[in-house]
């Protein structure tokens, strides 16, 4: 099937699987080597697709350092999250990082110079009392890695804001440059990773499938986004929270208790408020690639 729709709910099944992976991955392996893995996925991807569509000039950008900033924005993401996976429920820690349309819209006054208003604000602490909902500070289930995952999202907002000063550019070169930027910074941090311990052979095919649907998740999203305005398709991400409390059960044997769950739906509910608020205003929603 083309339709956009379907492309971005494959994407997000895909990105939730990719979760599903790193979390088996950096509790048995190392953080490095998972991101290493995801980036080299993502380019073997990329360059041809990049070289196919546009020419051997396909890596031409009039703004490379934006460029060379956002992939390195992602790159930190993406450590981030797999680094909060190793002690977060899959579920919860996915849910903290869907604050990030929060983030978009405080910071999109800033950096966007759009006007942020008391109601934006107002839904925007809906969100972030979800994320007590779910870390709940002071209690005995309180991990710090939660303090990593908002700073993903924080960090996921101002990606997706700069995504939007490169409409100059196509999708592709961006795509291909978020996986040369991955993996060469990823790359260059293997000397200091732990060496990779003696695997089941099913765990080193894991390294491979992260890596391609990883990449393959963010081509749906481009080719969706070709076919479709953005903030129509945006609000289908919060089905990723379906996918990953399925995936949290069903390999993890976990399943988010009543305040979790209630923390899930304010911080969908006041993400998807956002995004269509920001369309009514006559603000698009960022292509994530």
């Amino acid at each position: 099937m083309n339709s956009p729709i379907f492309l971005f709910i494959l994407s997000g099944i895909c990105f939730s699987s990719v979760d599903a992976i790193a979390k088996i991955l950096v509790q048995d392996t190392n953080l490095i080597a998972v991101v290493w893995s995801r980036f080299f996925g993502q380019l073997l991807l990329a360059a041809p697709i990049a070289w196919y569509f546009l020419g051997k000039n396909f890596w031409r950008t009039r703004h490379l350092g934006l460029q060379l900033f956002r992939s390195c924005l992602l790159v930190a993401t993406a450590t981030l999250f797999f680094a909060g996976l190793n002690w977060l429920p899959l579920a919860e820690a996915s849910s903290i990082t869907f604050t990030a349309p929060i983030w978009v819209a405080i910071l999109s006054g800033s950096i966007l110079g759009e006007r942020v208003g008391l109601k934006e604000w107002l839904i925007a602490g809906v969100g972030f009392l979800g994320i007590l909902f779910i870390a709940r500070p002071g209690s005995a289930i309180f991990h710090l890695a939660a303090l990593l995952l908002v700073m993903m999202a924080f960090l996921n907002a101002i990606f997706q804001l700069y995504t939007r000063k490169l409409t100059q550019d196509s999708a592709y070169t961006t795509f291909f440059y978020s996986g040369i930027v991955g993996l060469i910074a990823s790359t260059a941090l293997l000397p200091y990773a732990d060496p990779l311990p003696v695997l089941p052979v099913y765990e080193y095919a894991l390294f491979g499938l992260l890596g391609l649907l990883g990449g393959f998740a963010h081509l749906l999203v481009v080719l969706a986004f070709y076919q479709m305005r953005p903030y129509k398709l945006t609000p289908l991400v919060f089905l990723q929270l379906i996918w990953a409390v399925g995936y949290g059960y069903l390999i993890f044997g976990q399943l988010p208790d009543g305040l979790s769950a209630l923390g899930m739906v304010l911080i969908a509910a006041s993400g998807i408020w956002l995004i269509w608020n920001h369309h009514s205003a006559g603000v698009e929603d960022p292509n994530k690639t």
